[in-house]
């Protein structure tokens, strides 16, 4: 079957779900620590409310992808659960923020919120993988980078825009301080505001995109419906198989996810008492403070987009790789040296240039050292590089803040010296320049 090249408004409607997906990630990234630190949670067990997000994704990714596969319906194979995943993050969307609303005592609250956040994320994943399963499915190799390059833009377009939220509530006169254990009502309308475009750009993908039937499916993709599939390795048998790269590639990623996991989990801590000059969660201080986290994220999401532009000048992409880091761990460094908010603009920019490394690099050396075969999988396996430093980094974070003095604002110097050593690390890559 001769593989037709899709429109741009046709490769826009795969992929314009992901904008409202990306919505509530980062509603849920920059607001996590702020919502428990206001339900009651000490900064010391802040960390391990992080270790819930990684966890699902590590387990519902690989779960959609097998079972998305063996699916045909007639509203298709990938949408069903992008559907699904999305009518449950929406509902959640509208009962996480309200934990403390239920007059319930601190710790049922806690439960509460954190069953939500459970739920919240696992159905985030379930509503997230479909996006790029279904560019895999009905998108030529041709047209694939210009696919993804559209993805990319509304997955960083929707972060700006779950970023801001809470500050632009707050400007326009909604309440942002709230009753002892309540969440205020910027952060409320924030998830209230983003389950709707999620559903509106969720409703939009599902009427405008129509997946192929199987026979239709089977030719596009040169497949034989009536060969034997033979029986793949499993996943023990490729990761001893595993090139090189993958585990020292790995052994970067473990730094760097580390060192990003501290700055979501300390971030609204540490500059409410460097620049607000409080730790008291029911300050306004503290409530403004989160407020500007917002903004400090969509600032490095700008930082990433710049420096995505300057990464291929590099002639050697291990070289673009630890000056990306280095630059990075001089952004988490600053913070700790800087009490003005706009000051911290400089550093979040230099923090975003280490994530738009992160984002790009690894799976580019990570692929140049592999064949065709069971590249899938192996980068299904690679995500894990992603998820278990979070979780080790989340199960380890309490631990620290007490031996770094218990100032939440010092764990920015640990995430600095986590990026130095990523840094060092890329000296143990071998592969193509």
């Amino acid at each position: 079957m001769q593989k037709a090249n899709l429109t741009f408004w046709q490769l826009w409607n795969l992929s314009f779900g992901f904008f409202g997906v990306q919505i509530a990630y980062s509603l849920q990234s920059a607001n996590i620590s702020r919502i428990f630190a206001t339900l009651g949670a000490d900064p010391h067990d802040l960390s391990f409310f992080w270790i819930l997000p990684p966890l699902m994704g590590m387990i519902v990714q690989p779960l959609v992808g097998k079972y998305s596969d063996r699916t045909w319906t007639r509203f298709g194979r990938r949408i069903p659960y992008l559907f699904l995943g999305s009518l449950i993050a929406i509902a959640v969307m509208c009962l996480l923020p309200n934990a403390g609303s239920f007059n319930l005592a601190v710790s049922g609250a806690m439960i509460f919120g954190l069953i939500a956040l459970m739920l919240l994320d696992t159905s985030i994943n379930m509503a997230m993988q479909p996006f790029k399963m279904l560019v895999g499915d009905m998108v030529t190799e041709k047209q694939k980078s210009k696919a993804y390059s559209i993805q990319s833009f509304l997955v960083n377009a929707g972060g700006l825009v779950g970023f801001i939220f809470p500050f632009l509530f707050a400007w326009i006169g909604i309440a942002n301080s709230a009753p002892e254990g309540q969440v205020p009502d910027t952060v409320k309308y924030s998830f209230y505001v983003g389950a709707a475009i999620l559903i509106l750009c969720v409703l939009y993908t599902t009427f405008k995109v129509k997946e192929m039937p199987p026979k239709e499916y089977a030719e596009f993709h040169g497949i034989d419906p009536d060969k034997k599939e033979e029986k793949a390795p499993g996943m023990l048998t490729l990761l001893k198989k595993a090139p090189s790269a993958f585990w020292t590639v790995g052994l970067v990623q473990f730094f760097c996810w580390a060192a990003f996991l501290y700055m979501w989990t300390y971030t609204n801590g540490a500059i409410s008492d460097t620049v607000w000059g409080t730790t008291d969660v029911k300050s306004e201080g503290y409530q403004t403070a989160g407020n500007w986290v917002g903004i400090l994220f969509a600032v490095q999401s700008v930082g990433s987009v710049l420096w995505a532009l300057v990464i291929p000048k590099f002639k050697n992409i291990k070289t673009a790789y630890v000056v990306s880091l280095l630059l990075g761990a001089i952004g988490f460094t600053s913070v700790f040296f800087i009490h003005d908010q706009y000051m911290l603009f400089a550093s979040f920019l230099l923090i975003g240039v280490a994530w738009a490394a992160m984002l790009a690099i690894p799976f580019t050396l990570l692929t140049n050292s592999l064949s065709g075969d069971h590249i899938g999988t192996y980068l299904g396996l690679f995500n894990g590089t992603i998820c278990l430093p979070q979780i080790v980094a989340a199960a380890c974070g309490g631990f620290l803040l007490k031996l770094v003095g218990g100032a939440q604002v010092n764990m920015f110097i640990v995430a600095g010296i986590l990026l130095v050593c990523g840094a060092v690390s890329v000296y143990f890559i071998k592969g193509k320049k």
